[in-house]
């Protein structure tokens, strides 16, 4: 557990240990802010507006009938829902763990510093906007007169926003443990609770975004 016992004391070594390294205080801070709501919800809603217009636009692109996204703007607004959902769910963790947090914060909070809040904030955030730009480049590719996929541009998209997301949470959560603010299980906390909230959200938009969306699936037969 994260809160007691042998893999808390290797979690605080740890910490303390990459507290304590060469890595400069301030790119470390300004990694740290980017798991704040302040900047993660402006560029989630950037994406999701450019999100929701891609898929507004494309429906008179697609072919009815073929699979076409005829409810465009699910994705976005389930995007918008997800993170708000961190917050409904990192608060009851923290108050119910009640994890001590590293020295630097013994004069704020006592506790309640698992899972993190930047750290999912930042996950949820960031992830579901890669997902908006992966699906929209997708059904851009998918909709084209003639079905042609703009490579090699196309191509190189998800590879590229797989690992600006991951590069971008990689830093926060070093940030966060390198600045004191939190111990690493409570980062890792927060990306597995992230991975739960996004495979929802990609289950709830592959499964109604699309045309006869779960109707065609209910009544599918052998």
């Amino acid at each position: 557990m994260a809160d007691h016992g042998p893999l808390r004391t290797l979690d605080e070594r740890l910490g303390r240990a990459l507290a304590g390294g060469e890595l400069p205080a301030g790119p470390a801070e300004f990694a740290a802010d980017l798991g704040n709501t302040a900047v993660a919800l402006p560029v989630l809603c950037v994406v999701m507006v450019w999100a929701g217009w891609q898929g507004w636009r494309g429906r008179s692109v697609a072919a009815p009938g073929e699979g076409a996204p005829v409810r465009w703007w699910l994705p976005p607004l389930a995007a918008g829902l997800t993170l708000a959902a961190v917050p409904a769910l990192v608060v009851p963790l923290k108050l119910w763990l009640a994890r001590p947090g590293p020295p630097r914060m013994a004069g704020g909070a006592p506790d309640g510093f698992y899972p993190s809040g930047h750290g999912a904030t930042a996950a949820v955030a960031y992830g579901v906007a890669g997902l908006l730009v992966m699906r929209a480049v997708r059904g851009t590719r998918a909709g084209r007169p003639g079905g042609r996929p703009f490579a090699p541009v196309g191509r190189l998209v998800t590879p590229a926003v797989v690992a600006v997301v991951a590069l971008l949470n990689g830093a926060v959560g070093l940030g966060l443990v390198r600045r004191g603010y939190h111990w690493p299980l409570d980062v890792l906390g927060s990306w597995c609770l992230a991975g739960v909230l996004l495979g929802l959200w990609c289950v709830v938009c592959d499964r109604w975004s699309e045309a006869g969306g779960g109707r065609s699936r209910a009544g599918a037969g052998p």
